[in-house]
């Protein structure tokens, strides 16, 4: 693993133990495989996406304890929680200073996950000129993706 992934990795994990310390929250075997794999996850995952994962290493965890840690990290910062018009919740990592904008196909449902520049600008000089400051925003562009068109043509 690459040096700054396991910086990264390790800050993750110093922000979960201070916020469950403030909590009086403590830390179980099967919570730790749960963020574990969370974090060293890509994309965009339901609940059953990550439980699958989890029961390959741990057979014996169960829906309720994916769901409960995702909503511990949810509400700790470390992990957003995004809906992108189908109905399921799907969780990412919550990586500190790192943005992206969404590309949704809705035939396939593929998610690209995109930044630009000139977007971003955009945003603050539509900010400014209504005198926001921006605390943060979210993106998502829904369209068809060139392999769905392609089907279709």
């Amino acid at each position: 693993m690459e040096a700054h992934v396991e910086r990264d990795l390790e800050q993750l994990r110093a922000r979960l133990n201070e916020y469950m310390a403030r909590h009086g929250l403590r830390s179980t075997g099967q919570r730790r495989v749960v963020t574990e794999m969370f974090f060293s996850s890509q994309g965009h995952l339901t609940i059953e996406d990550l439980l699958e994962q989890v029961r390959a290493e741990e057979p014996k965890i169960g829906y309720a304890t994916v769901y409960r840690t995702l909503k511990l990290l949810k509400e700790c910062g470390l992990a957003y929680e995004r809906h992108f018009g189908d109905g399921l919740s799907r969780y990412e990592v919550a990586w500190a200073d790192e943005h992206h904008d969404h590309l949704i196909c809705i035939e396939c449902e593929k998610i690209i996950e995109f930044e630009e520049d000139n977007i971003e600008n955009l945003q603050d000089q539509v900010a400014n000129k209504y005198g926001f400051k921006l605390v943060r925003h979210k993106l998502e562009l829904y369209g068809i993706c060139p392999e769905c068109q392609a089907k279709k043509a």
